[in-house]
């Protein structure tokens, strides 16, 4: 049986508790254990499996701040950082946790953004933010007319 961990902080590969106060990580039916995803071979030799881990953590972290750069820059910049996340879940615990975690809270907003009274709702608040949008503009037309304000000539 395998162990990882760090410190006082460990999980075994069988989701048994380890020599830390991380205690039992439970997993649900349909999630895979949590550890390491790197080939048998790679895991054989201690330092093959450190020199692999520092290269998933820097192809992660890479992916990350690009990721962080497409918030500010034209792309998909969240769905980059959890790609980031997703590299960095298949060789790190702590990555799979907050993985699994971001995948709870996602199915969770999804189903409520579902939920019949919240869509009702939802759909009132954007018809009135477009209302509310369509008379500001009606204000300006009255009030300057077709004329832009970048349009100093006129």
């Amino acid at each position: 049986m395998e162990e990882w961990g760090f410190g006082r902080w460990s999980v075994r590969a069988n989701g048994s508790e380890g020599s830390g106060n991380l205690g039992r990580v439970e997993t649900e039916s349909k999630e895979r254990a949590l550890g390491s995803r790197a080939p048998r071979f790679i895991k054989a030799s201690r330092a093959l499996h450190l020199s692999w881990q520092v290269g998933v953590f820097l192809v992660g972290l890479a992916i990350v701040f690009a990721g962080v750069l497409m918030l500010a820059l034209p792309g998909p910049g969240w769905l980059v950082i959890f790609t980031g996340l997703a590299v960095w879940a298949t060789e790190f615990v702590w990555a799979q946790i907050v993985l699994r975690w971001t995948r709870r809270k996602v199915s969770e907003a999804a189903r409520r953004a579902l939920d019949p009274k919240v869509r009702r709702r939802n759909m009132t608040l954007t018809a009135l933010g477009v209302a509310v949008a369509a008379v500001l503009v009606g204000l300006y037309l009255a009030r300057y007319g077709l004329a832009m304000p970048w349009d100093v000539a006129s």
